[in-house]
């Protein structure tokens, strides 16, 4: 089939390298379905008849350190990461897989088709030859594109028993596609579902994260426990379907956390916050109880449950430290925004001690997503605004005598004074000073005026502070209404 697409001048030109050498080049894969669909690739790879040695002799540079066959040529002028590094991979065929996840022998092919049929599916078996405008597709992949349909190259069983993770693929490609997976690809995956307890934590991990980092998570979340593959990915979430909760909410806690999840995925964000989101009430099942007194169910620490369990999913998932430490943060102080009009300041200081100054953005954006996970049509616009207002107002830089280049110590021994009321002063009159022209806040001109303040009679030097004062909680309260009217809130 011919068919133009736009494929960027160095894969052109490794193609002609190749070509001029006497063998073929296709691109393959995953940029032939995302060029399909006018999707920008992440990767670009290629497959050509020439063997591992013969692709090493025809380019500058390269290297090849791996049991595939794979090289990767590099353009050292290329200034765009994806295209840097180009993997070229010679046809092959494989002989089976008894580890369920990979070949026992790699088997260079000599034509294309064989090198095809071992892909996992049919929008991922299409090769596009750039020099001659050629599409491959002997599979239909390009109809399957079209019907946005997920469907297994050959037999599924087969395809599923040579890589077990591939049933994990299909959900991600179904939840970053928005496809359908197709019924016997399906049904394959199902009866195979038991297959993934033998792939590593770290494959299913990475899977795991690009499902979460689709436009569709909860749909793919959805997907592996109908599967069957939600006990071998994360069986404490699977405890979570069924649990009821208490009468503020309409969902059980397992539709709770994914409608939580996918709100952070329409509100783009990172991916810490989406999985923070999906695994904030983790702990509710271990903690539920029934009172008796208000005749309703209550989750009582719920959080702290919830901490230690998180703690333990994402280390067995071998998420890095840094991941694990945010994620746990956010879960552990979910809790914290519940009434602003019941929140002290100084208690907003405190959780931004707890989580951090850069963190507790997201424990907001957190927070906004458990309310639209309770069925709420949007975070109560009122509210949220007040807790920005408060957090911002709490990280402001406080209006106080630290703003100052020197301090008592440094008056003190200027001063040749002992410790005592004065030198409060006189840090408060030079404030007053600081504050009305910012611009004589140096050491030289604060010790100069220092000296002669101190001269002054005490009375005098005393209503210089109270200047200083009043002209502190003035400035204050203009950074607070500056604030309150940002937020649009009082």
């Amino acid at each position: 089939m011919t068919i133009e697409l736009k494929v960027p001048e160095n894969i052109i030109n490794i193609a002609k390298t190749l070509q001029n050498k006497g063998f073929s080049a296709y691109l393959v894969g995953g940029c032939v379905r995302d060029l399909l669909m006018n999707r920008e690739p992440n990767d670009w790879d290629m497959t050509t008849n020439a063997k591992p040695e013969q692709i090493v002799e025809s380019f500058a540079k390269t290297f090849y350190e791996n049991d595939f066959g794979t090289v990767t040529v590099v353009d050292e002028q290329e200034t765009d990461p994806r295209l840097k590094n180009i993997e070229i991979t010679p046809f092959r065929k494989e002989g089976g897989y008894s580890d369920f996840r990979h070949p026992d022998e790699i088997i260079f092919a000599d034509n294309l088709e064989d090198d095809l049929s071992r892909r996992d599916f049919t929008i991922n078996a299409l090769a596009y030859d750039p020099l001659e405008n050629s599409l491959k597709d002997i599979y239909s992949g390009l109809k399957d594109i079209k019907d946005k349909v997920v469907r297994a190259v050959g037999d599924p069983d087969q395809r599923f028993n040579e890589d077990a993770l591939r049933i994990m693929r299909a959900v991600r490609f179904s939840a970053q596609l928005g496809f359908n997976i197709e019924p016997a690809t399906l049904a394959s995956a199902k009866n195979n579902s038991r297959l993934l307890e033998k792939i590593s934590k770290e494959r299913i991990r990475d899977e795991f994260t690009k499902i979460i980092m689709s436009p569709n998570p909860a749909e793919g979340i959805v997907s592996c426990e109908k599967i069957g593959i939600l006990p071998f990915v994360l069986p404490e979430l699977a405890q979570t379907i069924g649990i009821e909760q208490n009468r503020s909410h309409i969902y059980t806690v397992w539709e709770h956390s994914l409608r939580a999840l996918q709100h952070g995925a329409d509100r783009d964000f990172p991916f810490h916050v989406r999985l923070s989101a999906l695994l904030h009430d983790i702990g509710k099942p271990k903690s539920r109880r029934f009172s008796e007194e208000i005749k309703d169910h209550t989750f009582y620490g719920h959080e702290v449950v919830g901490e230690r369990m998180v703690e333990k999913i994402l280390t067995d998932l071998k998420y890095p430290n840094q991941i694990i430490e945010t994620v746990v943060k956010l879960v552990r102080n979910h809790m914290f925004f519940s009434d602003p009009e019941q929140i002290s300041l100084s208690a907003v200081r405190r959780i931004i001690a707890n989580v951090g100054p850069d963190l507790v953005w997201d424990l907001m954006k957190l927070r906004a997503c458990d309310r639209i996970g309770m069925g709420r049509p949007k975070e109560d616009p009122y509210r949220l605004r007040k807790y920005e207002a408060m957090v911002e107002e709490a990280m402001r830089a406080p209006t106080s005598v630290k703003m100052l280049k020197i301090d008592g110590d440094d008056l003190m021994e200027l001063l040749h004074e002992k410790p005592g009321p004065k030198i409060g002063y006189v840090l408060n009159a030079l404030l007053e000073e600081v504050l009305e022209e910012p611009e004589l806040n140096t050491i030289e001109y604060l010790k100069k005026r220092a000296g002669e303040m101190i001269e002054l009679p005490l009375a005098e030097i005393v209503a210089l502070a109270e200047k200083g004062k009043e002209k502190k909680e003035a400035v204050e309260a203009e950074e607070l209404k500056k604030i309150q009217k940002k937020h649009k809130v009082n």
